[in-house]
């Protein structure tokens, strides 16, 4: 199988790349919504970052990547206990999925040769402990996204029906991208995804010609490519699992909690899911760049992806979302 693009290779798209580099040091963050033109590396940069984290260890034939013979949930078949190491799984959602394909169904070819009443997992099985990948978001029908979002923000599968009472395990990190050309998602929907970015096809040449340069190395010589750059991969693991490893360490004053209740009131957040999100993925990008405390540095950072997409729309404000999120980050840090 052939191996994704390097992550660190990826020209540009310095937002999206955060955003997907601070999920994989707190998945509790949420999933990352990527809006943006066609043909901007959107699903390059997820598949990319996926191969760059380091592999699990599953229990050898879990149809749910149980870490342990603990983890295997009670209606699956007996393994024997034999663990091995799988790459990070990156499951691909079609839009034509069924919501039976999905959360997974009653197992009719078993119910019908064996007459047992058996489970057949479905694809939030197969992303547990990965990333659930899913392109052109916006056109997915309205009930998958609901469910999609209650199990990723739950951690948990559970089917009730057709005789069936079953649940496991689905940590997962969703992913979803899109064209805002082709439809816009639901604002409860948008709120429910911890960050937002846009990404835009590259306007300055040289960078545009630096992406091609950088493609056709990769598919003319691919191993090449890889040996090239792989070492700096390394150095963006490696500074992912330091990080999670520091995250539980890192200190969040008074002062920042003020600031993130100050700055979602100031640009009129529903909720507290706004000020929640900003926090832990402040604490994130601390612990990336091995700072000891959360700063005001840290937050103005990470502020435009946490909350562009929870804004009420203005229609007397031209401005982007994004922009005004920086407004008022000025406005409350000044």
């Amino acid at each position: 199988m052939r191996q994704p693009f390097p992550f660190s290779a990826i020209v540009g798209q310095e937002a999206m790349k955060q955003a997907m580099v601070l999920t994989a040091v707190d998945p509790g963050i949420g999933g990352v919504l990527v809006f943006g033109d066609r043909g901007t590396g959107k699903s390059t940069a997820v598949r990319a970052l996926a191969a760059l984290l380091p592999p699990i260890s599953v229990l050898a034939g879990s149809s749910t990547n149980a870490a342990s013979a603990e983890d295997q949930p009670d209606w699956a078949d007996p393994l024997p206990g034999d663990i091995h190491d799988i790459p990070t799984p990156v499951i691909d959602l079609p839009l034509g999925a069924s919501e039976d394909r999905v959360v997974g169904a009653l197992d009719i070819e078993r119910a019908l040769t064996r007459g047992e009443k058996a489970f057949e997992p479905g694809l939030l099985a197969r992303a547990n402990r990965g990333y659930l990948y899913i392109d052109e978001v916006n056109l997915l029908e309205d009930h998958i996204v609901d469910l999609l979002l209650d199990v990723a923000q739950s951690g948990e599968n559970v089917i009730e029906r057709e005789g069936l009472s079953i649940r496991h395990d689905a940590r997962f990190v969703l992913v979803g991208s899109g064209n805002p050309e082709e439809g816009e998602l639901r604002p409860q929907l948008l709120d429910r995804f911890g960050l937002s970015v846009e990404v835009r096809s590259p306007t300055d040449i040289p960078e545009r010609v630096e992406v091609i340069r950088r493609r056709a190395a990769f598919d003319t010589n691919p191993q090449a490519f890889l040996d090239k750059w792989n070492p700096e991969d390394a150095k963006i693991r490696d500074q992912i699992l330091t990080a999670r490893a520091a995250l539980p360490k890192v200190a969040t004053s008074d002062k920042t909690l003020h600031d993130c209740a100050e700055l979602c009131v100031a640009l009129g957040s529903d909720g507290l899911r706004g000020e929640l999100t900003l926090l832990r993925t402040a604490r994130a990008l601390a612990a990336y760049q091995g700072d000891a405390e959360v700063t005001r540095t840290h937050m103005r950072a990470v502020a435009p992806m946490a909350l562009s997409h929870r804004l009420r729309r203005d229609p007397l404000d031209e401005a982007g979302s994004s922009t005004r999120v920086m407004r008022a980050v000025e406005d409350v840090f000044a």
